[in-house]
């Protein structure tokens, strides 16, 4: 994203700038509901990037899965615009968190939508739960707002 932090998104370490493309809209003249879910997905993927979360399952085969998402829509989006996402871990439990997500769009200069994830930390080869790896779990803290003194 720009050096240039909307408003709406002070508070949200992890920030993406993302066009919306003509495609994405549907019959009824906006954006696909579904679409806001993908966008909560890139800039909660770029989160998990940051926390180092894809280097550890690469090296271990320990990583995240969603177990739970929502999304509270605010105001239509449409073509051209482009959104501006930010995200923030808000709890850190054992073998979980939990993100906070914004969408702004910036033709509106409003929150398009809100919503929240919780990520269950597992071992891909047994599908079991497991404690988030003590590194993730320091660069997670770092993505809460504000951060911990």
């Amino acid at each position: 994203m720009s050096d240039r932090l909307h408003p709406l998104l002070a508070g949200f370490p992890v920030r993406l700038e993302i066009p919306v493309a003509f495609g994405d809209m549907d019959a009824l003249g906006h954006v696909n509901n579904t679409r806001f879910f993908r966008w909560f997905e890139d800039v909660r993927f770029a989160a998990f990037i940051r926390a180092g979360l894809e280097e550890v399952r690469g090296r271990t085969g320990i990583g995240p899965i969603l177990a739970h998402t929502r999304c509270a829509f605010r105001v239509p989006v449409t073509w051209p615009d482009t959104i501006l996402a930010g995200v923030r871990v808000t709890a850190i439990d054992e073998d979980r968190f939990t993100m906070e997500h914004t969408l702004v769009s910036r033709e509106k200069d409003a929150v398009a939508a809100l919503g929240e994830a919780r990520i269950v930390i597992v071992d891909y080869g047994s599908g079991r739960k497991v404690p988030i790896p003590p590194g993730v779990r320091e660069a997670l803290e770092e993505l809460r707002e504000p951060p911990l003194a």
